[in-house]
């Protein structure tokens, strides 16, 4: 039996880190100067990237296919959806995908979980990041975590430049658009995205029901789910992670299922995990 590899402790007091503060507060900032900037077709770009880059791009993407291989699709498409995840500027896909495996596989520990909830709300929405704790952080120690994507030189190069993707993005909309494109669709569509996706770590591991008892206070979140395209059913994913499908029940939104479905529909998606014919019927699901 293989044995997991183990978090080397960080001894050293939290450090805030600057860069990263400076760097969020400059984006929220840019994209407070978005009624100065609107026009409708900005605001429709930034809608439709914060759906293709969030629900493909980090949903899809980052989330049910790199992190927890719910279902597979040929390697060309794996690397082209790994791509729009690194445009929504929400780090590398080995940082992004280790971190989520080590928060399932230690979840709400204070010390193991990147994003515990049980060190209060906003530390699991966004200190996380603005106080970053080097094991989590640091590439040589992160990269234990998702050995699969670490092995790639692909995934390898992505996760050290992603953040160049920013630039043919940039040049795309300001040729579109001009200045409110680059505003609203890179901007505050980014500042949107961010904190959709933080909701996640934070938001629905305090408020909302649940379906089933499991080892942590994840819950199920109606509002949260559509902002964040099915990722809002977060008690039935840490339920069962690896299943493909967040949203069981027929109300249950999930559009990511949704676009998963469609390409298995067409034969792009195989080894499509499903949620267990005995779970369903034990909830009457």
């Amino acid at each position: 039996m293989t044995q997991q590899p183990q978090l080397t402790k960080d001894p050293q007091p939290l450090v805030l880190s600057w860069t990263n503060l400076i760097f969020f507060a400059i984006i929220h900032a840019l994209a407070l100067l978005s009624p100065w900037f609107f026009t409708w077709s900005a605001l429709g770009v930034t809608l439709l990237l914060h759906w293709f880059l969030g629900s493909i791009g980090i949903c899809l993407g980052y989330h049910r296919l790199l992190s927890h291989r719910s279902f597979q699709v040929p390697k060309p498409l794996e690397y082209a959806i790994a791509l729009i995840g690194a445009t929504a500027m929400q780090g590398g896909p080995i940082f992004w995908v280790s971190g989520h495996r080590l928060h399932h596989a230690y979840t709400e520990d204070v010390d193991k979980d990147p994003y515990s909830a049980r060190r209060g709300f906003w530390w699991s929405h966004v200190l996380w990041i603005l106080y970053p704790q080097k094991q989590f952080f640091n590439a040589e120690q992160y990269n234990r975590f998702a050995p699969d994507l670490a092995r790639d030189p692909f995934y390898l190069w992505l996760d050290r430049y992603y953040l160049l993707l920013q630039i043919p993005l940039g040049i795309l909309l300001y040729t579109l658009g001009g200045w409110p494109f680059i505003i609203w669709g890179m901007c505050l569509r980014a500042v949107l995205l961010w904190h959709s996706t933080w909701l996640i770590n934070s938001v629905t591991h305090v408020y909302g029901y649940r379906t089933f008892e499991v080892n942590d206070n994840s819950r199920n979140l109606w509002w949260a789910a559509i902002l964040t395209y099915g990722e809002g059913w977060h008690n039935n994913h840490h339920a069962y992670p690896q299943v493909a499908k967040a949203g069981w029940r027929w109300w249950e939104i999930d559009v990511t299922w949704w676009v998963i479905a469609s390409l298995r529909l067409v034969g792009l998606a195989k080894k499509v995990i499903m949620p267990p014919p005995q779970a369903l019927s034990n909830k009457g699901v």
